[in-house]
């Protein structure tokens, strides 16, 4: 049975050793734990985790930007925050990240467990818990209309905001390229290419590369009249 692999990174020595405790006891997870203050991005490369459970940091806030370099270099990988009691202006912090979830640090030992196998799937629960609270969702929407101009979109097209570099790759997508012509036009690996198709895919919840283009029309996360469409030359009888 193929794990998944969870990297637990916290200053807290003790919470690490507890959460990996728990975790390291079920029989579809593998679990690993990092000193905030070691090489962390080196040390991922060597784990290649699925899922990173990354505590905010409530003194300084290093986590939101650590979360950042990790996606990053990492996009495939899915993060959930750590936080005691997150408030509305953490809550969006967290999202600008590319978060897919965050949770209290009191959370119980079944609730761990299951957020960990929800995004290991692909879920985005953070999403969930944005569009539950109608007072969190008005001002996520606001700052991001403050930010990017995104006036007249719905709450569901700015909970999970793609990075430049993911817009990029997803025009080049609606352009019809595959993964290596992405590579090749954006002079990067294939591989990266592959990780960020990935990583659209499951921001957007999108079943294909297809309907992540459609969602992104629909949402505005790209332009329909910047695409490259083909002119199509009827020949005269």
């Amino acid at each position: 049975m193929e794990r998944t692999v969870v990297v637990i990174i916290d200053r807290q020595a003790l919470f690490r050793e507890g959460a990996s405790h728990i975790l390291s006891k079920q029989p579809d997870i593998k679990v690993h734990d990092i000193d905030p203050d070691e090489d962390v991005l080196a040390t991922l490369g060597a784990y290649s985790p699925d899922v990173i459970l990354l505590d905010i940091d409530n003194t300084s806030f290093k986590g939101l930007s650590l979360a950042k370099k990790i996606n990053s270099h990492f996009p495939a990988v899915r993060i959930i925050m750590l936080t005691l009691e997150p408030d509305d202006k953490q809550l969006f912090e967290i999202i600008k990240t590319g978060a897919v979830a965050y949770l209290e640090k009191s959370v119980s030992s079944e609730e761990l467990v299951k957020a960990v196998r929800e995004v290991s799937t692909g879920q985005f629960p953070i999403n969930d818990i944005v569009l539950s609270k109608p007072k969190v969702a008005v001002h996520v929407l606001r700052q991001f209309q403050d930010i990017h101009g995104t006036n007249g979109k719905t709450i569901e097209a700015v909970v999970a905001p793609l990075t430049s570099r993911e817009t990029e790759i997803l025009t080049c997508i609606a352009d019809g390229n595959s993964n290596k012509q992405i590579a090749s036009i954006l002079r990067i690996s294939e591989q990266t290419a592959k990780n960020h198709v990935s990583n659209i895919l499951r921001k957007l919840n999108a079943n294909d590369r297809a309907h992540a283009v459609v969602l992104a029309i629909r949402y505005g996360w790209i332009s329909a009249e910047e695409l490259q469409v083909p002119r199509v030359t009827i020949a005269s009888n």
